[in-house]
């Protein structure tokens, strides 16, 4: 299996979450916290109580973990395209697979990917949900002190199971939702690519941006469950599962919580998968 796919999925996810992590940052407390207006709103109080490092909290961990959780998706849905077409990167923009077989090898990047990422987005979410200032003297201190203290006492307080809390939620986003987002790329860098050639830099920048777009409008109503089932079990359990989750927002919110955090997480998604398939693609062809 060819390693170049794992740290190219490496090296082009860390670019894009620098890019997108303050926009996450804001999309979390939309579909977790009840006390802000709409996005204006959030990100405003975010600044004025927390400065401008209050938008990159919790960024630490993924940038540490982001090595295992996008090679794991790149790697997987390269490899298993391999396995399914008995052709390589290359070799696809010559006989580009069919859309089957692009969209369950992105369903088995997205199932594994789930598994790895669950724990590391279970403590992101925690710490971005922090509202407290940066610690000053009198001032309220956060629950949790950074990524590694906050991973002790998920542990500590909740068991080694706590640490997978709503990974049920991100594997039912993630399967097809990352099907959906290689076709959308693919598709697009087909139509608009010259046979045998290899996409412009404009074709993959906005082939991806809209992969980016698709997959999120898709996967926002299972993410709004996923973070409230993460931040489940912080003070006192209230929901009993995925369907209990979705049950107990609709009657106390209406139908409209599922597309919280819609409207940024397609801002946010067009240039950060803009960016990381970008990315990909000319490492790729520079170890090609």
């Amino acid at each position: 299996m060819p390693v170049e796919e794992f740290v190219a999925g490496w090296i082009s996810g860390a670019v894009g979450l620098v890019l997108g992590h303050p926009f996450d940052t804001v999309k979390v407390r939309l579909q977790t916290q009840t006390t802000y207006r709409g996005i204006a709103d959030c990100m405003v109080r975010i600044y004025r109580h927390e400065s401008l490092l209050g938008f990159f909290k919790g960024m630490s961990f993924p940038i540490a973990s982001i090595a295992v959780v996008n090679s794991v998706l790149f790697g997987v849905y390269s490899n298993a395209l391999l396995l399914l077409t008995a052709t390589s990167h290359q070799e696809r923009r010559a006989q580009p697979p069919s859309y089957m077989h692009i969209f369950l090898a992105g369903c088995t990047g997205g199932f594994l990917q789930a598994y790895f990422l669950a724990p590391f987005d279970l403590i992101k979410v925690r710490l971005q949900n922090q509202t407290e200032p940066r610690a000053q003297p009198g001032s309220p201190q956060p629950r949790y002190h950074g990524p590694m203290h906050c991973a002790a006492s998920i542990f500590q307080e909740e068991g080694p199971r706590g640490l997978f809390r709503g990974a049920w939620a991100l594997t039912l986003r993630d399967t097809p939702t990352l099907g959906i987002y290689f076709i959308t790329y693919e598709g697009l860098c087909h139509q608009y690519t010259p046979e045998g050639q290899n996409p412009s830099s404009a074709t993959v920048l906005v082939a991806g941006g809209f992969a980016g777009i698709a997959s999120w409008v898709t996967a926002t109503p299972l993410d709004v469950i996923k973070s409230r089932m993460q931040m489940d079990g912080l003070r006192r359990k209230v929901y009993r599962g995925v369907l209990d989750c979705m049950v107990s927002s609709v009657r106390q919110e209406g139908l409209g919580v599922f597309f919280r955090g819609l409207t940024i997480n397609s801002a946010r998604a067009f240039p950060v998968n803009a960016v990381t398939f970008l990315s990909y693609e000319y490492l790729l062809r520079w170890w090609g």
